[in-house]
């Protein structure tokens, strides 16, 4: 994701957090229903999306990332009371090692 040409990588890994999206929601710490409702720059709890600079989505992609075409995203949907463990474990083994 580091190297060049790794926005093909990072956009890749995000299709694979699309395709468990409901088993991430799942794991990603109680009340997600309450905070992830579509406003106040969230997303739908339903529904998954990423974007550049898009605050409303599940996953968001800095401007830096998508002009340098390198670097990383950040996944919005886990709660403050998520165990961190089983979150990145989940987003290694979804995005990483490429297990939907």
């Amino acid at each position: 994701m580091r190297n060049e040409s790794g926005f093909e990588v990072i956009k890749k890994a995000i299709e694979n957090l699309k395709l468990r999206h409901k088993d991430h929601i799942a794991a990603y710490g109680e009340g997600n229903d309450r905070r992830l409702t579509g406003r106040h720059e969230t997303t739908n709890i339903d529904t998954f999306s990423w974007g550049v600079a898009n605050r409303g989505a599940s996953v968001k992609v800095g401007r830096d990332t998508a002009k340098e075409g390198k670097w990383y995203f950040k996944d919005k949907r886990p709660a403050s009371n998520m165990d961190p463990y089983v979150v990145n474990s989940m987003i290694v083994e979804t995005a990483i090692l490429c297990k939907p």
